[in-house]
């Protein structure tokens, strides 16, 4: 059988292979899918979720034009990011590495001291992003933050004041890399320039996981970080839809990402707020991190529901498959995904405060805002095969009273064949079939 494209999502513990026909008629054929040999070689376990693709699809013999890939593995995409005021040149560089699917490991403002040195030794990161200052406003911070750790062998992105450019250059080192200002004028989010260096950085040094060198051998293109992908999804329905968000419930953790502008009204109070959003909640999982999803609930939350004691429901969170198999743990699942949403949301939406001035008290919006998201989209195994997902959507949605929600009108989706990430990968060369894909994918509930 003669196909189009294969996608490969390589993560920390499963390679997805999807299928799709790209020119005489666009469509997703099937999807394969293995155990990531991390520990060995991640080509072995590539080719067996292309043997298990075949199997899916009852055929002997594939051939494929193309072959790209988005990729999770060796801990995904570590990130430390030092800035000058945090509210402002730190908080640009951290969105724009969320945007790009980075885990952000450690956050710094003003100037690095030796104990934060010390951090990003043991950390070990992908990547080091130096920000701070405004175009030709202060640059000795970011400078000397770079000098600090330039001597660590790790990659170095600088986004900070242009004016320190011809000075970072003469020292001649090849893991600095230079790009435009991430935050060039007050209340201004620059963060398209970085996000495009980081998955250049990312895929230079993706080669960390084993048996990943060899994979350039194989995948044309480029290799993403596919929570990026998943961010460039989300970027292509914003172009259809004009303000989405997507909500993406793993089984270590929930990222949500949303695409809107805030109220006209608003747009004063929320000059910080990029277009674009990402948050990754590393403590909201369905499998890795059930126990700490479970410390969320309410007291007694799970045990009243499911019937069980804390002593039962403890050797069930512990022993339950990944995928439930027994009628209570697919309720506990259920529950778990519940709060999962419901956590990764509160975090990710912005609120009104009340603050009080010199004129009394006012009420300001603070965060994003979400008021203008005409469509909902849900990807993720846990949430799309949860017949509850909607439900549990709009219930989060109909308790809010002071949170920057989209409208309960909202229409929301399930990616029903699960391809958001890879339809980020091909929208990068294959706009116009990701969009067709994209409709074929999108199922209202």
């Amino acid at each position: 059988m003669k196909i189009d494209c294969l996608v490969a999502e390589i993560g920390s513990t499963t390679t997805v292979v999807n299928a799709f026909n790209l020119f005489d008629e666009v469509k997703f054929l099937g999807r394969g899918m293995h155990q990531t040999t991390v520990d060995t070689d991640v080509n072995i376990g590539l080719g067996k979720a292309i043997d298990n693709l075949k199997q899916q699809l009852n055929i002997k013999d594939l051939t494929y034009k193309e072959l790209y890939a988005s990729s999770s593995a060796a801990g995904g995409l570590k990130i430390t990011v030092h800035g000058l005021v945090y509210e402002m040149t730190a908080k640009a560089a951290k969105e724009a590495a969320l945007n790009a699917g980075g885990n952000i490991h450690l956050i710094t403002a003003n100037r690095l001291e030796p104990y934060h040195i010390e951090q990003i030794r043991k950390l070990h990161p992908n990547m080091i992003i130096i920000a701070g200052g405004t175009d030709f406003g202060e640059k000795e911070v970011s400078y000397q933050n770079l000098l600090d750790v330039k001597d660590l062998n790790i990659p170095i992105i600088y986004t900070g004041n242009i004016a320190n450019h011809e000075r970072i250059k003469a020292l001649n080192c090849n893991h600095i890399e230079i790009v435009e200002n991430v935050y060039p004028r007050v209340d201004d989010f620059n963060i398209l320039p970085l996000r495009e260096k980081i998955y250049e950085t990312f895929e230079k040094h993706i080669i960390h996981a084993k048996g990943m060198a060899h994979i350039f051998d194989m995948v044309n293109g480029k290799i993403m970080p596919t929570p990026g992908a998943v961010m460039d999804t989300t970027m292509l329905l914003d172009e259809m839809f004009d303000g989405v968000m997507t909500i993406d419930v793993g089984g270590a953790t929930t990222d949500v990402h949303s695409v809107a502008h805030p109220k006209p009204e608003f747009q004063k109070f929320l000059e910080g707020e990029p277009k674009p959003k990402r948050t990754v909640e590393g403590d909201l999982g369905v499998y890795v991190n059930r126990k700490l999803v479970y410390q969320h609930m309410k007291h007694h939350e799970l045990e009243k529901a499911l019937q069980l004691t804390s002593e039962d429901v403890t050797k069930l969170i512990e022993n339950e498959p990944f995928i439930p198999q027994s009628e209570k743990g697919k309720l506990m699942s259920s529950l778990l995904l519940k709060t999962c949403v419901e956590q990764a949301l509160d975090r990710h939406i912005g609120d009104m405060r009340r603050i009080f001035t010199t004129n009394g008290l006012k009420v300001i919006p603070d965060g994003k805002d979400l008021s203008n998201v005409k469509a909902i989209f849900l990807t993720g195994g846990a949430l799309i095969h949860d017949p509850k997902s909607k439900d549990y959507i709009q219930s989060y949605l109909k308790k809010q009273t002071t949170k920057l929600i989209p409208s309960l009108d909202a229409k929301i989706y399930i990616d029903d064949n699960y391809i958001f990430a890879s339809l980020g990968v091909l929208s990068r060369v294959y706009k116009e079939q990701a969009e067709i894909l994209l409709k074929h994918t999108m199922r209202e509930v």
